[in-house]
């Protein structure tokens, strides 16, 4: 049976951070969960001085220090993550009043984009960070640069849309907010919408309605395709 197609345009700020922050903590309980119950039960069936309970025992403990040392950590980055991506999505949303159509959390088969916005200006890719800063622009690290500069051109690619790359960090202060490095432009949150509505307007009203549809089928046929691909694979297996 298939799926329905999630419209790309109904999709929510920080929708696939945060549904994989809640996929790693449920594991990360069912794995805590499982490990005790089952050193339990070896204790209840061997005895507690069995050879098999001690060895359940020591399993569950560096189980409990990897997940402490490395799991939680990372949930905590993605948790860290899906919030900056969220608050930079409730502060975009109202430009969808004032002309501007905008798109959260969409893929082209290289990474998901956080945000696209599509407004008088342009076409915008949003990378959102959330490192507490502060932030120079000049040392921005270059792997940052290309991830934000790879999602505007899978965009042009599968639209033949030009847009331009920001990366936008959600709660850093930033040495030289709007400056570009290699061609990707930083921002801070606080000033991204005054930022773009300041910008010179380069669309009409039906062309950023004609660049949203655009985007949208284009996304939706890259979902089909996904989807076709998962089928086949099921089918193999």
């Amino acid at each position: 049976m298939r799926t329905a197609t999630v419209d790309p345009a109904r999709r929510t700020a920080g929708q696939y951070a945060r549904a994989t922050v809640h996929r790693l903590r449920m594991r990360t309980l069912v794995a805590l969960g499982a490990g005790a119950v089952a050193t339990a039960a070896l204790g209840r069936g061997f005895g507690l001085h069995d050879i098999r309970f001690l060895g359940s025992e020591v399993a569950l403990l560096v189980s409990m220090f990897v997940i402490a040392r490395y799991v939680l950590p990372l949930v905590e980055r993605r948790d860290r993550g899906a919030t900056g991506e969220e608050h930079v999505g409730a502060l975009l949303e109202p430009l969808t009043s004032r002309g501007w159509e905008v798109i959260h959390d969409a893929s082209f088969g290289h990474g998901n984009v956080d945000h696209i916005l599509i407004g008088p200006p342009g076409v915008f890719t949003v990378e959102t960070k959330s490192h507490p800063g502060p932030i120079r622009v000049g040392r921005v690290h270059g792997a940052t640069l290309s991830q934000a500069r790879a999602q505007s051109v899978a965009l042009e690619e599968a639209t033949g849309l030009r847009a331009e790359p920001m990366i936008v960090y959600s709660r850093a202060w930033v040495d030289r907010p709007g400056a570009r490095r290699r061609g990707v432009r930083v921002l801070p949150a606080r000033v991204l919408v005054a930022y773009l509505e300041k910008r010179q307007k380069e669309l009409t009203r039906d062309e950023v309605r004609h660049a949203h549809s655009t985007i949208v089928e284009a996304l939706l046929e890259r979902s089909a395709q996904g989807r076709a691909m998962h089928e086949r694979w099921q089918l193999i297996r």
